[in-house]
């Protein structure tokens, strides 16, 4: 399943452009799939400031630890506890409830150079080559 009003990264994390600069930024369902059940979820704080690209988190599954890339650099400004209190969360709700982390975008046109949905679509189709 692919949101097509989310944006993407390289490394499957997406954002929402949701007004006013702030982008709710979460994992693609394929991600999800891929990582199997996650046990742990580690995110930063409220007031936290990202990169565009740079790591803002940790998601660790059964199978692997993987860094959260940041779709847009800017100021956190909310944290989805429910996510890190239960992550089963993320699989049942990838692109609504699941959402992992709100910037404020410091920068809002980066949103313009995340992938679209065709393009991720093509992009997961080539990965699977």
């Amino acid at each position: 399943m692919i949101d097509p009003e989310a944006r993407y990264l390289r490394t499957h994390e997406w954002a929402k452009d949701e007004g006013r600069g702030i982008f709710a930024v979460g994992l693609s369902s394929y991600a999800l799939e891929q990582l199997g059940d996650i046990v742990y979820l580690e995110l930063p704080e409220e007031g936290d400031t990202v990169e565009q690209g740079g790591t803002f988190g940790v998601v660790e599954s059964v199978k692997a630890a993987s860094d959260l890339y940041a779709p847009l650099g800017g100021e956190i400004v909310e944290v989805n506890q429910a996510a890190v209190d239960n992550p089963d969360m993320l699989k049942e709700d990838p692109y609504e409830e699941g959402w992992l982390i709100k910037i404020k975008a410091s920068n809002p046109s980066e949103f313009e150079d995340l992938m679209d949905a065709k393009e991720y679509k093509q992009f997961l189709e080539t990965e699977a080559e």
